[in-house]
């Protein structure tokens, strides 16, 4: 399939009703986060199916969707560069290649499930095995989706079982002003405790009550009722 007719192909498949529903639903209005950002009107799994059918698009082609304004078309070119990232798993300078892309166009990857469906997929995998700096240099960017780049993307470290590189990047994001990243640290730090929940318990126990609400109440999401309960008393105590 060429690009013509991928994008042909979306837009056949575009509902104006299910556009207008993820407007609303990615905050897509003056002053929110997804401000002006425009869809065609198509569900993931309608764009997954495309994917497949993209072998046969270019390099630039793939960057030509990236950049552009609708957001199906740079969820596609996402979902093709961690298709093609998987696929090259035994050629590490084609997967350079992709995690160079993903690095120098981060301003295009600018909503939640973009972040969330291509990070630790295709920059997490490849840090399992390279330097993590960049990881630390995106916590402290004043972009808001460079910072959940920055925490989502472990999300692979810690399926392999490292946690502590989560650890550190919520420990500096505990003051964080957007909901958006509490609700991203404290879906790791629930993920880390499935891992290893002693290693939960010893972050709660020393910064719960330094932690917005919303991010303690996803990172104990999963514990028992009572304690729960417990550990939201104890944060609104002391808040």
């Amino acid at each position: 399939m060429k690009l013509s007719q991928l994008r042909s192909a979306l837009r056949k498949q575009a509902s104006p009703k299910v556009a207008t529903v993820a407007q609303g639903f990615f905050k897509t209005g003056p002053g929110q986060y997804g401000e002006g950002d425009r869809f065609l009107g198509l569900k993931v799994p309608q764009v997954r199916a495309l994917v497949k059918l993209s072998d046969e698009l270019t390099g630039d082609d793939v960057l030509t969707l990236l950049h552009s304004d609708w957001h199906e078309e740079r969820l596609c070119a996402l979902l093709i560069m961690v298709r093609r990232f998987v696929k090259a798993k035994h050629d590490e300078a084609a997967q350079q290649r992709l995690v160079k892309l993903y690095l120098a166009n981060t301003a295009h990857i600018n909503n939640w499930d973009l972040v969330d469906t291509s990070a630790p997929q295709l920059l997490g995998v490849w840090l399992l095995t390279h330097d993590r700096a960049i990881l630390d240099k995106f916590a402290r960017s004043k972009y808001l989706w460079e910072r959940r780049i920055a925490v989502i993307t472990t999300q692979a470290f810690i399926r392999a079982g490292q946690l502590e590189d989560t650890l550190r990047l919520v420990r500096g994001l505990l003051h964080d002003r957007h909901d958006l990243m509490h609700k991203a640290c404290g879906w790791m730090l629930r993920e880390a405790g499935k891992k290893d929940v002693a290693v939960l318990m010893d972050f709660l126990n020393e910064h719960q009550t330094r932690m917005p609400r919303t991010m303690l109440r996803y990172a104990i999401e999963h514990f028992p009722e009572a304690e729960r309960q417990r550990r939201l008393r104890m944060r609104s105590a002391d808040s």
